[in-house]
Order: C-alpha cells, then structure tokens, then sequence
C-alpha cells in the first residue's frame, strides 16, 4: 500500500537502506519487548548510515528531508521495530523543527549541525509527573535561576525517550525572574544531571523512556537556547506527526501478519485455508479500508505542512491526523487478532505486542480529548464571527 505513496527518488533511496535492516530489526524486536532493552544497536545501525540527521536542513548540510518523507520513513520503520522507530523518531522530529522555524541563533545552529551530522542525537524533555504533558499548558515545575553568570536548574522530567544513547536533552525550565519558560540545552555529560531508570510499563517498551533528573546542574548563558512566546496550544507542529506515523506502520504490521496467517492456516474443518470465510474477508477488508483512510489523511496533512503557504492556512489538522490515525491503528491491531483467533495472546506471537504497543499512541500528544475540545472550540468561534 505504501508504494503509492512514494514521489522521489531519495524517499526510494532511504527506503532502500531501511530494508536492508528489516530482517535484522525484525528479528530483535520480541526479545527487547520481552526483556525491556533499549535497541541501541538498532540505534547505531541508523547513526551509520546517515538515518539520525535525514531532517536536517541540507543549508546546514544535512539531507534536507521534510515531514512527508519523514512520515513515510517512519511509518516503515515501525512496521520493523515499533521501540526503534518511535526512539528515533523524536530525535528526527526535533531536528527538523529547529530546522525549519530556526528558534536559534544561526551560530547556534550551525554548530550542532555539525553535531548532528556526527551522530548526535537529541529529544526534548518536557513532561512532568506534576503537570503531565505541557500541551495541556502547565507550568514546568523545574526551574532555572541566574547566579554569578550561570544557569542552575533543579527538577524532573518524565518520558525521556531514548535516554541512553541522547546527546542532548533540549529541557524546559520555569524562569522566575522573566517569568516564562526557556529551553536549555543540556549535554549528557553535566554535573548533576542524571537518568533515574524509571521506565516499566507493558507498551513500547524499549524505549527507555525514563526520568530526567537536576540537580544543581549549571550551564553558561549560551545554553538557554529558546525563550518562546506564548501560543496557542492548539496548533501543533506537523513535526509530530512522526508520532501517528509510528503507530500506523505497527497497524501495517499486525494487518501483514493477519492475512498470512488467513492464507496460511487451515483448520481440519475446512477444505484449505480460513480466507476463504465470509467473516475473515469482512474483518480483511475493514482493516484495509481503515488502512487506506488513515493514510491517505496523514499524507495529505505531511504534504500541507511541508508547504509554506498552505501550512500557515492549517489549524486542527495535524491534530486531527493523530487522532484519527492513531485510533484507527488500534482498531486495526484489534481487527488483526479477531483473525488469529486466541493464538494471538500467546507471548510468541507478535500481534499481543502490536496490541500493547499501539494503545501507547493515545498517550502522546496530541491527547484525543484536547483535539475533540479544540475542534468544537473552532466551530463555536467560526460560528461567532459571522454574527
């Protein structure tokens, strides 16, 4: 299905060199759900081959890759190794943002591209235990205060995926004396800041998405990177989508498996294979379309974003896309296991862990109810204003 959707010969090249660590990826992906391993070889594989900075920007001497060939990336990616993909993805999502809305200084810039382009690998760390996800607009109980010409900051993130093998955790702290949030880019190495090795859950669980913890960690000036001003929450950036796209390549996944497995097993009680039954082709055929739904909406809305006159005309519907995509890629996974029937739960079967790694989606932003909330907000207002 996938196919249809590739333009370019460089999304081809790209494609090429991720399948040539499928097998690979493939084959480790229950023993680092099994044991909760980060997939850091899987990580270095990617490094080796250029994959970590395809996002960043070819004037700063990257590949120049933009959000649809993101999406299609990961989307692959993750029908391969779901832990890997969503680790990765932050970091290729990250790179590209302040690639293409420049929050830095130029100097700024230029000098971690050369860091990216070495391998450097980098996530934002804003999530609380407190205040949850900062879409909702909470303020960061960590903070940052100035003293004798250095930053000191003090707090914990939560949800910092991919901790062992980040550079640089791009960290949000409350500044009492501006009265705002500034982002501070933080190396690894810093006295004070360390990984609490927090992460055991039953979804994506390789990702190591463990707690960040300050203390006392101090930075000169330089390292305050972004002062934001405050926006409207609602508007996310089509960076995200990286998100959404994992979760629907763990849907292509499960949906491949199902149907081999259709075309494959063949009870006593029937003469050939169970494709055959009305039932099995009714539930092939749902997910099929939902495939087709879900993809055909978060391409449209990648290729909107990557445009600069019609991105500025968007409102909802990046948020709209994860919603959607995410939703249908659990009832797809869902759909997949009604087909295998009760050998889907046997801890060998790759479908319970497509089942447990796709439910993590309604967990990353965008939240559905803060998309619900915002699409009724929209049409109230739009309402308003013709009046």
């Amino acid at each position: 299905m996938i196919d249809l959707f590739i333009k370019t010969e460089r999304q081809k090249k790209w494609l090429s060199e991720l399948q040539l660590l499928e097998t690979k990826f493939k084959d480790s992906s229950a023993e680092t759900d099994e044991q909760a391993l980060f997939p850091a070889e899987n990580i270095r594989d990617l490094q080796r081959i250029g994959y970590t900075s395809i996002t960043l920007s070819e004037t700063y001497g990257g590949e120049g890759l933009g959000i649809y060939d993101m999406i299609l990336l990961q989307e692959t990616l993750a029908s391969y190794d779901s832990n890997t993909a969503l680790s990765v993805g932050w970091n290729l999502g990250v790179v590209g943002e302040l690639y293409d809305k420049k929050p830095w200084t130029n100097e700024a810039l230029k000098t971690f591209a050369k860091e990216v382009l070495d391998g450097t690998l980098v996530n934002r760390s804003v999530s609380e235990a407190q205040t949850g996800s900062p879409t909702r607009g909470g303020r960061p109980g960590t903070n940052a205060f100035n003293q004798d010409g250095l930053w000191i900051l003090n707090g914990r993130k939560t949800f910092t995926t991919g901790s062992p093998v980040l550079t640089y955790f791009l960290t949000s702290a409350w500044i009492e004396d501006k009265q705002q949030v500034g982002f501070f880019l933080l190396h690894k190495d810093l006295k004070g800041l360390h990984i609490e090795e927090t992460w055991d859950v039953i979804s994506m669980r390789g990702t190591a998405s463990h707690d960040l913890v300050l203390l006392d960690v101090k930075v000169e000036n330089s390292k305050l990177v972004e002062l934001p001003e405050k926006r409207n929450g609602a508007l996310f950036s089509g960076w995200l989508l990286h998100i959404p796209a994992c979760y629907l390549g763990i849907a292509q996944a499960a949906r491949d498996y199902a149907v081999h497995f259709a075309n494959n097993h063949k009870p006593n009680s029937l003469n050939g294979p169970i494709n055959q039954l009305p039932n099995i082709q009714q539930l092939i055929g749902e997910i099929d379309l939902a495939l087709i739904q879900a993809r055909h909406l978060i391409y449209s809305v990648a290729e909107a974003c990557d445009d600069k006159v019609r991105r500025d005309q968007l409102t909802n519907e990046v948020a709209v896309a994860k919603h959607t995509v995410t939703n249908s890629a659990i009832t797809i996974v869902d759909k997949a296991m009604r087909i295998v029937g009760a050998k889907s739960l046997q801890r060998s079967n790759p479908l319970q862990r497509h089942y447990r790694d796709v439910r993590a989606g309604l967990h990353n932003p965008p939240m559905d109810d803060m998309t619900i909330k915002r699409l009724a907000i929209s049409a109230i207002e739009e309402q308003q204003k013709k009046n």
